[in-house]
């Protein structure tokens, strides 16, 4: 399914009946990423919708914006196409810091959020980060490398669909937008969000020098709470989407 906003469309999937839970991916990846904590969420009685970021998977590749404000917009469009009374939000990575931006802009739609690994504060791209985002093929390495316990049965199938569609005109440069924006501007919003807040963190991601400790950082600064998933790395609801899923139940339950 898709939905227009200024400046492109957006691709989305919904599944499930009950309370909206809204799956954002991270940058350079898709809304696939959510494939293995679905299946629980729509179990447990949750209506499960996942979307794709602007020029990302099945959204159109080439946009004029892509700071995580307007993926936050993009966010509270689709609410606003779902006119769900409220939801709760998880955004991994880059999203991370998009669901903060929805949360503050629109709180009248936003129950709960949930950051995945996020992007939240201000960090300067490494040579490291900056070699990740010179080609498809050093991206889908690194995917590899950030889940370093329990590596998805279908891992490599799905790195080759990121490496075939961020060779699609437009996808890359997207990609690398995002992957390069050192100033992530959730920071500015963090202390206009008053919803309930869960930071999620894999223990061994390879993001964070103290993974731990930025979770803390993240969950004090959100007035949250913040649980690690042991063993994972920068996505743990592939990763381990059980232990993610036993974390995130008892939020979901509490939220609503």
């Amino acid at each position: 399914m898709f939905f227009d906003v200024p400046g492109g469309r957006l691709a989305y999937d919904s599944e499930g009946e009950g309370p909206l839970v809204v799956c954002v991916p991270g940058l350079g990846d898709t809304r696939d990423a959510y494939r293995f904590l679905r299946p629980p969420l729509v179990e447990a009685g949750y209506r499960v919708v996942t979307m794709d970021l602007r020029g990302h998977g099945e959204s159109s590749a080439e946009w004029d914006d892509y700071s995580q404000t307007a993926v936050g917009s993009d966010i509270v469009a689709l609410l606003e196409k779902l006119d769900a009374p409220g939801a709760v939000l998880l955004g991994n990575s880059y999203a991370g810091g998009a669901v903060v931006h929805a949360a503050a802009d629109a709180p009248e739609r936003v129950a709960g959020i949930v950051p995945i690994d996020g992007f939240l504060r201000a960090v300067r791209p490494t040579v490291v980060v900056r070699l990740i985002a010179s080609s498809p093929r050093l991206w889908s390495l690194y995917y590899g490398r950030a889940h370093p316990t329990a590596k998805p049965a279908d891992l490599a199938q799905h790195r080759a669909r990121l490496v075939a569609l961020l060779r699609e005109p437009g996808r890359h440069q997207a990609m690398r937008a995002m992957l390069l924006n050192g100033a992530p501007e959730a920071e500015h919003f963090i202390s206009e969000v008053h919803c309930p807040v869960l930071v999620l963190m894999g223990a061994r991601d390879p993001d964070f020098p103290d993974p731990a400790a930025e979770a803390r950082t993240q969950a004090s600064l959100l007035r949250g709470q913040a649980v690690m998933i042991d063993g994972a790395g920068h996505y743990p609801m592939s990763e381990f989407p059980d232990r993610t899923a036993e974390a995130l139940l008892p939020f979901l339950k509490n939220v609503f």
